[in-house]
């Protein structure tokens, strides 16, 4: 059975962070749902680049994932915050043990304001690192806690990126994506 991944992106996602992740999970053969949270499927990211969804959100909530990965940028991480269907997934994406995970402005902006950081470490932008509950480990640039994967931002997307297919497919399918990319 293929694994699956639901990617929701918003107008001002920021553009590095969804594309890498979209890109590292397919190229390990996941099965990626880019989701826009608006009522259209097209988007401005946040350096201008335009993302047409493969749907709405609204149509894949109803849907199981192995895993729900939100970019950052803003104000990307501010609309997917104020979308209460992605919020209540990922309640209960969380409530059920699967993997959920966020990166750059997201962590603090989109997972923290409704409790999906409760008790879990976790990283982030420096520039909203004071609105994560615990700052424990803020300072590493991919942090694995629970069923939540959270990173820094752009320039870690790549690393954040193969540790969602580590998490998700395997260390050995992890090891099969990095190589050809020219990554250890």
């Amino acid at each position: 059975m293929n694994k699956t991944a639901l990617v929701p992106i918003a107008d001002g996602s920021e553009d590095i962070e969804a594309v890498t992740i979209i890109d590292v999970l397919r190229r390990a053969q996941v099965e990626v749902t880019v989701a826009s949270v608006h009522e259209h499927l097209a988007i401005t990211a946040s350096r201008r680049t335009h993302i047409t969804a493969d749907a709405l959100l609204q149509d894949c909530v109803d849907h199981d994932y192995d895993l729900i990965a939100l970019p950052g940028g803003m104000p990307g991480a501010r609309k997917l915050s104020e979308c209460a269907l992605l919020i209540d997934r990922l309640r209960k994406q969380r409530d059920a043990g699967f993997w959920y995970a966020a990166i750059c402005a997201a962590p603090a902006v989109a997972l923290a304001p409704h409790g999906l950081l409760d008790g879990l470490a976790a990283t982030g932008h420096e520039g909203f690192r004071d609105d994560l509950p615990d700052k424990s480990r803020v300072s590493e640039r991919v942090v694995v806690d629970q069923n939540c994967i959270t990173s820094q931002g752009p320039g870690s997307a790549i690393e954040f990126a193969l540790e969602l297919v580590a998490r998700v497919c395997g260390q050995d399918v992890r090891n099969q994506v990095a190589a050809p990319m020219m990554l250890p």
